[in-house]
């Protein structure tokens, strides 16, 4: 081809005049779009570092939070309603010093979220004795000194309510293994299955 064509000329190929021309016509689309309505919808992600509202019924009252929407129940009883009768021992489920009862089911609280728990109705130590009369529970344990420190004494008494409840006390053996899931680092394990036996009665005729 001749370098010398003339540029004028209708048919004449120019190099320049063409990639001119595609670059011009690939950009009309986008101008286009960019000047007619936005038809698609970036969806908006909330910071999950903000606090989030929740309402947690425990004892019988509502408590309306604003918490860190990976607080466990453990950690929204103690640190933000202040009720500090459930225990974090090994903070892994691992212990059972933090079992409350939801919806009368025994539960790990520090492996639950408090999100999980809203609409249900949440049972801890605190909300068993009725006035100054001891749950039934409750008052077995000081009658067999079924506890030394104490610590575990809180998640003992919420598992053995259930226990008894689950029909899982009909037997020394039964009470061991289905209490298994508490740790007494004070080993007293015998008073603790005498407690339940004592309790159990009383627990099932009410």
């Amino acid at each position: 081809m001749d370098d010398k064509t003339n540029p004028q000329s209708p048919s004449s190929f120019n190099r320049r005049s063409f990639l001119a021309g595609a670059a011009g016509g690939a950009m009309f689309p986008l101008a286009a779009r960019a000047a007619g309505p936005t038809t698609t919808t970036i969806p908006s992600t909330q910071d999950p570092t903000l606090p989030v509202p929740v309402t947690l019924r425990v004892n019988g009252h509502d408590n309306s939070l604003n918490i860190d929407a990976r607080t466990t129940v453990l950690d929204a009883l103690r640190e933000h309603i202040g009720l500090t009768g459930s225990k974090k021992g090994c903070d892994h489920g691992q212990c059972g010093a933090c079992t409350v009862l939801i919806e009368g089911r025994r539960v790990l609280s520090c492996l639950t979220l408090a999100l999980s728990a809203q609409d249900h109705e949440i049972t801890t130590i605190e909300g068993l004795s009725n006035g100054v009369r001891l749950h039934p529970m409750q008052q077995a344990f000081i009658d067999q000194d079924a506890f030394q420190c104490g610590y575990c004494t809180p998640g003992q008494i919420m598992s053995a309510i259930a226990c008894v409840k689950e029909g899982h006390a009909n037997s020394d053996e039964d009470i061991r293994e289905y209490m298994s899931g508490n740790i007494c680092r004070c080993a007293a394990y015998p008073n603790i299955v005498a407690a339940v036996k004592q309790a159990a009665p009383e627990i099932l005729s009410g």
